[in-house]
């Protein structure tokens, strides 16, 4: 090959690595989240199902149920805005309420809306391969309330 047809093919190359979009999906950064959690005691049961990344966004179904009848479920929808996470929850019987991400890990993840009544913010955080802290906080009637869920990770099959 000649000392020509080198340089037009570094030209070409270079050109093509410039020109290729870069995909960086920040959603990635918290597909740790991947997969069904449970947590459970005699009286209740509270589910999330989140499905892996795809598309820039994550969704997530989950449910409380209390003494075989459902109490509460809700819709999430994670999806890319700018550089941060919008955690769009949709709970039963509510209007529809948007979290931005003020911290994502490896093993972290956490949203805020200063704006919401309560919670003013949603939380997960990976603590093992099969355990996983979430909680909501925030102020309501002048107090401020903490609620945890502590999760181990369940099959997510037919039962």
């Amino acid at each position: 090959m000649t000392t020509m047809m080198w340089l037009w093919l570094l030209q070409v190359s270079a050109v093509a690595a410039v020109a290729a979009p870069v995909t960086s999906h920040i959603i990635e950064r918290v597909g740790w989240l991947t997969g069904c959690w449970e947590q459970s005691s005699p009286d209740r049961t509270v589910e999330e199902h989140w499905l892996p990344p795809r598309g820039g966004t994550m969704i997530n179904v989950g449910r409380t149920v209390r003494a075989d009848s459902l109490f509460e479920y809700e819709l999430v929808v994670l999806r890319e805005r700018g550089e941060r996470l919008a955690y769009e929850a949709h709970p039963s019987g509510q209007e529809t309420a948007t979290f931005l991400s003020r911290e994502l890990s490896d093993t972290t993840a956490v949203f805020e809306n200063p704006a919401h009544d309560f919670p003013q913010v949603v939380g997960y955080r990976l603590i093992g391969p099969d355990s996983l802290l979430a909680w909501i906080e925030g102020t309501r009637n002048g107090r401020v309330r903490r609620v945890e869920f502590p999760y181990r990770r369940t099959g997510c099959g037919a039962r």
